[in-house]
């Protein structure tokens, strides 16, 4: 089995996970607008759509995770998922942004909340055994890191393509019900298409991989699930991955606030923010990866992650009037955050390695789903609690308001960033480590 992965695999693989990205994106920016403005749904009952969806996606990660690992077929593990779970993740894409011919409030709830609920489903078959073909294709420490900086591009692209498809449709679509209603149509056939390229044109490099894998674990899910957790690589791995993405997150959430109520700015210039956020990370991918094939990961993150704790820093100092340094921070902002989309999901397929050596056991699946679902988890308690710290500053006054969104979209952040400086100073598996592990692995496999 070559170790180097051929530009067909890495492009057919960016294909796939771009269509991924692009319904998470359209949902996040889009969807509670959609469910409260255009279906009619109240606030509330909208809000709690999302958290019931959130919820199942959390929940059935480790489920999935777990069944992958364990599927045996002669196609492998993974791919039986991506095929049988691509149509219906394009029919509840559709089936999300259209508006049911129904008249009460309970009913459009019911309504939404079963495509939520199938939605998230159909969108975990999909992207957990995605993730872990990603990291089976190869055991090259590098090439693994390639293979996932071409993931990252390829999420943060897919995010930008969403936004923009949007703004075309709804240029050329007067009726509001049938530009979301073509939105999901479009979404759901390049959700298809997508995933049919990275099948094709993946499956050639994947193949001999089959042939090499161990043994399936005979043990349940809950006796897997405290075998992970033992493994201090991983737990090391997971907290990066939390203090990382939690922090992005809350910046992220507070964006709008801040860009509206502490700028004065229009709502176009948070679209525009995000791009420049989004934009610059994009363009330092490549860049991180070259100083990794020439330090490590752990380098790369030591290099980025301060790149982004000196932007939320800044961010919040700025002052009304100053947009250009809004904008030039923005960019800083995103040049650090790439290293947070390329570290952690670079040093995951390492960790599983190493678990291999320790126990015998190689699951990709219930590694990945963990590291989703705790970050899932972490995630809406920030949210949560950011929301229930606006709601009580409003209680002080605009002043003590401004003041709370400004600590939220830089203080908290700045301390989470450091967090995971901390986790990746802790992280045992260097580039020396992992060959000593690869090399044993390699002589246990040929042992008879």
């Amino acid at each position: 089995m070559s170790t180097r992965l051929s530009f067909q695999t890495k492009f057919a693989y960016g294909v796939g996970e771009l269509g991924t990205a692009i319904p998470i994106g359209l949902a996040i920016f889009y969807l509670l607008f959609f469910l409260t403005e255009v279906v009619g749904l109240s606030p509330t009952l909208a809000g709690t759509v999302l958290l019931i969806g959130r919820v199942w996606d959390a929940v059935n990660d480790p489920i999935i995770g777990w069944l992958s690992d364990r599927t045996q077929t002669r196609w492998g593990r993974r791919y039986p998922w991506l095929v049988l779970g691509a149509l219906p993740l394009g029919f509840f894409t559709f089936m999300l942004w259209i508006v049911p011919p129904l008249q009460s409030q309970a009913s459009l709830f019911v309504y939404y909340v079963l495509m939520a609920v199938g939605g998230y489903a159909a969108f975990s078959v999909i992207i957990l055994p995605m993730v872990a073909i990603a990291t089976e294709l190869t055991p090259d420490y590098d090439e693994r890191t390639s293979i996932m900086s071409v993931r990252s591009a390829a999420n943060i692209i897919g995010s930008v393509v969403g936004l923009v498809m949007a703004q075309i449709i709804f240029a050329l679509v007067e009726n509001t019900r049938r530009q979301y209603m073509i939105l999901g149509g479009v979404s759901a056939i390049v959700i298809v298409v997508t995933i049919a390229v990275c099948v094709v044109g993946t499956y050639g490099q994947y193949r001999p991989v089959m042939r090499q894998q161990p043994e399936l674990s005979p043990h349940p899910m809950g006796r897997q699930l405290r075998k992970v957790f033992a493994n201090r690589a991983f737990r090391w791995v997971m907290g990066l991955y939390l203090c990382s993405w939690v922090g992005v997150q809350v910046t992220a959430a507070m964006l709008p606030f801040f860009v509206t109520e502490w700028m004065h700015l229009g709502e176009q210039h948070f679209t525009q923010m995000a791009i420049a956020v989004q934009g610059s990370s994009v363009a330092m991918i490549p860049f991180w990866l070259w100083v990794t094939k020439r330090t490590s990961k752990q380098t790369v993150y030591y290099a980025g992650a301060p790149l982004a704790l000196i932007g939320v820093c800044i961010l919040g100092l700025v002052q009304p009037g100053q947009i250009v340094v809004m904008y030039l921070i923005g960019v800083v902002i995103g040049a650090g955050l790439s290293t947070f989309y390329l570290v952690p999901f670079a040093m995951l397929p390492d960790v599983i390695d190493d678990e291999e050596l320790r126990t015998g056991e190689r699951q990709e699946g219930i590694f990945i789903s963990l590291m989703v679902f705790l970050q899932k988890v972490g995630v809406a308690i920030a949210i949560f609690l950011s929301g229930w710290m606006l709601d009580w500053a409003g209680q002080t006054g605009p002043d003590g308001r401004l003041l709370i969104i400004r600590l939220l979209a830089s203080a908290l952040p700045s301390l989470l960033i450091c967090g995971g400086i901390y986790c990746v100073y802790r992280y045992p598996l260097t580039r020396r480590a992992h060959h000593r592990i690869r090399l044993q692995l390699e002589r246990n496999r040929k042992q008879p």
